[in-house]
């Protein structure tokens, strides 16, 4: 495969293939994020959190996106029932997500632990900068359950859990991938996209369903 010009500078001078490739999907996967909020009325925990957790799914074995789902689920299931085990300490916020991040920080060794006892490599070896992604999570999590409940929280995990598996298949796409390291200014498309969708005033796909009633009486 030719790499533009570029692509070829920066990987010239020592900047890993890998890491270019990864910063050009970035602007992809934050465009994406902007649309699932504007269009499509999913809101998820913010544009930086799906982005990062999509990351997080790429950085941990190609085949082992399994794995990555189930530690998103350990964390958001340690994050709840935290809440409920420090409800009667009545403790403040920021020590209380401290306790948080302790609790999953020693779930997550244990499930290592599990993995590598049960000889799945996959899991096992799983790297530290995924997990602190997955860790940081749960400070968004217990911010929206503090403040919304648990069925919002849950429902905010869900949207972003989709995102960031619709993100993973985007940014593991051979053809994108190729196409961006051979033509990396597409990247720049990106900007007169969210320009579009920075000035959408239309009904979200899910208001259509949501009010189809309504709308269907007109």
């Amino acid at each position: 495969m030719e790499y533009h010009p570029f692509i070829e500078l920066a990987t010239g001078v020592g900047v890993p293939l890998e890491t270019v490739s990864l910063l050009l999907m970035l602007p992809i996967v934050a465009t994406l994020v902007a649309f699932f909020r504007q269009v499509v009325g999913i809101k998820a925990f913010g544009i930086y959190t799906p982005s990062i957790v999509t990351f997080a799914f790429v950085a941990f074995d190609p085949k082992g996106l399994k794995y990555g789902i189930a530690i998103f689920f350990a964390v958001i299931f340690v994050g709840m029932m935290s809440r409920y085990i420090l409800r009667p300490f009545r403790l403040l916020y920021l020590p209380r997500v401290a306790i948080t991040l302790s609790l999953i920080s020693f779930s997550m060794f244990a499930i290592l632990i599990f993995g590598g006892y049960f000889q799945r490599t996959g899991l096992a070896a799983v790297s530290i900068f995924p997990l602190l992604i997955m860790i940081t999570l749960a400070e968004k999590f217990v911010s929206v359950q503090i403040e919304k409940g648990n069925r919002v929280a849950l429902l905010l995990a869900g949207e972003t859990l989709l995102i960031s598996l619709v993100g993973y298949i985007l940014i593991t796409s051979s053809f994108l991938t190729a196409s961006l390291l051979s033509h990396p200014w597409l990247v720049l498309l990106a900007i007169p996209i969210n320009v579009m969708l920075g000035k959408w005033t239309g009904l979200r796909l899910i208001e259509y369903v949501r009010f189809y009633k309504i709308l269907s009486k007109r």
